[in-house]
């Protein structure tokens, strides 16, 4: 019925047709639809018997005589070192033209590789360092940043060193200018105030002048530490020192400019008074540095536990999950973890 009411739509058109055949037009409509499809799905499904037919050259395009005269011209011993652009401004001072740089680009490109010749700077491949803390001084992280003087051409220089352990800021100073003996004096006096011994720590800086100074590796053999530097260009190499930075500069009382270096070193001192003995630190519990590093971290966990033991004795219904427990101080902190190190509670910087 349907095929013969589309024969009659072909005449009289799809309403009348239909009313003359009392057939719905939604059915006739998607009869056809389905009809159609399937008409289309055999077309889709039947094997090519057509042969493709061969691409039309280009009215433009060079012909096999004229790309070979191009590959045959540089490949000459005239040419053989030369670049497209200096081929074709000398044979034109000659009279020959054979085709646009781009033409003679795209000619060898399709042929032979096309390679940098000229002989480049190749960077070595730095490893990674890989440097593990388990407790304080075992390494330390070190880094110089700039603050701005009274006016543009005046800037000093912090220079600060960290344990990555504790976070703890275990030396710092304030100079006009970098220098290597500015470098190797704070180190120094730092490894005494501390009581480092040989073969107990490592520190870790980038590769600016005075870290890889002579005189400070040097000194790095003369009291037994190993030194370690972050690969070229990776800054996230050297992430604790480079985070303590933020929290200083992002600090609410941090000035636009200082007014002198006396300035500067009174402001720093405030800062690493507050940032060691007052700072909660995301990255060791929320502790202060000081806890850590002076081994009073777990008196204070133990407090904390006790607090929370009562509030829950207290209010149960509070504690969905049962009787809450402080966080604990991560058992390792890393520069760039080693692999195959496991280490429960670990952390790298915030």
């Amino acid at each position: 019925m349907i095929g013969l009411a589309q024969e009659l739509a072909g005449t009289v058109g799809v309403r009348p047709a239909c009313t003359a055949l009392s057939i719905v037009r939604s059915s006739f409509y998607r009869e056809t639809a389905v009809a159609a499809s399937t008409e289309m799905d055999a077309c889709v499904m039947a094997p090519q018997t057509a042969a493709p037919t061969e691409r039309r050259r280009h009215p433009r395009a060079l012909n096999d005589e004229q790309r070979e005269s191009i590959r045959d011209t540089f490949a000459s011993d005239r040419f053989i070192d030369c670049s497209p652009a200096h081929v074709k401004a000398a044979l034109l001072d000659e009279g020959v033209y054979l085709g646009s740089e781009r033409t003679m680009y795209r000619v060898l490109g399709a042929d032979t590789p096309l390679v940098e010749r000229r002989r480049q700077q190749r960077h070595p491949k730095y490893a990674a360092p890989e440097l593990v803390a388990t407790k304080p001084n075992e390494v330390w992280s070190w880094d110089i940043t700039r603050l701005k003087g009274p006016s543009s051409r005046v800037a000093y220089r912090l220079y600060a060193i960290l344990d990555i352990f504790s976070r703890y800021c275990v030396g710092w100073g304030v100079f006009d200018r970098e220098s290597e003996q500015h470098a190797k004096l704070l180190i120094q006096t730092t490894c005494e105030r501390q009581q480092i011994v040989a073969g107990q720590l490592s520190i870790h800086a980038d590769r600016g002048g005075p870290m890889r100074s002579l005189s400070v590796s040097e000194l790095y053999a003369a009291l037994g530490i190993d030194q370690s530097h972050s690969r070229p260009y990776c800054s996230n190499d050297n992430p604790y020192i480079e985070s303590s930075f933020k929290t200083l500069k992002y600090s609410p009382a941090f000035p636009e400019r200082f007014g002198s270096i006396e300035d500067a070193r009174v402001f720093c001192r405030l800062f690493f008074e507050w940032y060691n003995n007052e700072h909660r630190h995301s990255g060791i519990a929320m502790l202060t540095p000081a806890s850590v590093h002076m081994g009073t971290a777990e008196a204070i966990i133990e407090r904390r536990n006790d607090v929370l033991a009562e509030a829950y004795r207290t209010h149960p219904e509070r504690f969905v999950k049962g009787q809450p427990e402080a966080r604990r101080v991560p058992e390792a902190a890393w520069i760039n973890q080693p692999k195959g190190l496991v280490v429960p509670s670990c952390a790298a910087a915030e």
